[in-house]
Parts: structure tokens; C-alpha cells; sequence
């Protein structure tokens, strides 16, 4: 059996360091962020980094996995309710500082392909889906037309919030409650 020589890893540090990445790429972008910085700011040194993560694009990839974890979707037993809830929690997600920073970083051209992937899999896809659920819930209960065009309300479901901060307009009061009910009536939901 070989025994395995030197310091034990610290655990810490990885956690420092993606926090650290996580914000570097809201403010910064992919492109501007710095592993230097990134290691400096974490408390930690660049060999301690790169023996972690070997390069800037598995760095930022696991910073965006730790972002979010999947969850098992559920259908819900109030589809209204659960949609004002669902939107009310991205907008407290997307509220959060530098959060929607890291959403413009996604869309740049320099973002990596496999960085992009991993925050679609992990933020982007996960909420989708549990938007899709509600609304198929919806439909499948009656509550909603039988022909709604799903795939779209799910898209106008929280792109609302990205075309007005595009806009530089602030949200207006109650933007989940009042979202849920447009898209709701759009669908022909009663």
C-alpha cells in the first residue's frame, strides 16, 4: 500500500477560491478574470490553484457548477402558486450582486464553450425545467389552453426580467406576482 506523502488538502481553499471565481466572473467577465487575482484575493497561492483546476476554463466551469445543484423536478400541486413562487425565487437569485454580471459574461463571445455549457446544465436548464413543469401541470389540469404555446411563456417567464434590466429599468413592485398572472392569461389560464 502507498501512503500518500505531504500536507492534507485543504478543503477551504477550494471553496475560497470558487467564491472568488465566481465573483471575478460576474464583475470582471471570462475574458478580464484573472487566475493571479483569483488566488491572490482567495488567500492562496497560483501552484496551489493550478493543482486544483489546471487552467482559467475548468476554473470558471466548476466556479459556475457550484453555482447551483440540480433538483428533482416536481410537479406542483398549485401550478398559480407555484409559478409566483418560482419567479419570485429567480428574482432573488438574479438579485443577488453580480449575479446579473455573470449572466452578460455567459453571452460574451469570449466565454469558453464548455464554461457556458456548465451554466446553461447547471442554472439555466434547471429552471427551465421547473417552469415547464408548472406550466404542463397547468395545461394538463385544465388551467390553462391545451394548445399554449409552452416553450415560449417559459422563455417570456423570466426573460421580462433581462429585457427590462437590458432597458436599465428597475422591476416594477411585485414583478413575480404580476409576471405570473400575464404570462398566466396569455396561456388562457383561469
Amino acid at each position: 500500500m502507498t501512503r500518500r506523502t505531504g500536507r492534507a488538502r485543504d478543503s477551504s481553499i477550494d471553496d475560497r477560491i470558487l467564491a472568488v471565481a465566481r465573483r471575478h466572473l460576474s464583475v470582471y467577465g471570462y475574458e478580464r478574470m484573472s487566475l493571479a487575482a483569483v488566488a491572490q484575493e482567495a488567500g492562496t497561492t497560483r501552484p496551489a490553484l493550478y493543482r486544483r483546476w489546471p487552467g482559467k476554463a475548468e476554473l470558471a466551469a466548476a466556479a459556475v457548477a457550484s453555482m447551483a445543484e440540480e433538483e428533482e423536478v416536481r410537479p406542483p400541486r398549485d401550478p398559480y402558486t407555484a409559478l409566483v413562487a418560482e419567479l419570485a425565487d429567480f428574482e432573488r437569485g438574479v438579485s443577488r450582486p453580480g449575479r446579473l454580471s455573470l449572466v452578460g459574461s455567459m453571452l460574451q463571445d469570449t466565454t469558453q464553450p464548455e464554461v457556458l455549457a456548465r451554466y446553461r446544465a447547471r442554472v439555466v436548464a434547471p429552471r427551465r425545467r421547473r417552469i415547464l413543469a408548472i406550466l404542463e401541470t397547468a395545461r394538463d389540469g385544465g388551467l390553462i389552453d391545451a394548445d399554449a404555446d409552452l416553450e415560449v411563456a417559459v422563455t417570456m417567464c423570466t426573460g421580462s426580467w433581462y429585457g427590462r434590466a437590458l432597458a436599465g429599468s428597475t422591476p416594477p413592485p411585485r414583478w413575480p406576482e404580476r409576471t405570473a398572472a400575464l404570462v398566466w392569461r396569455a396561456l388562457g389560464g383561469r
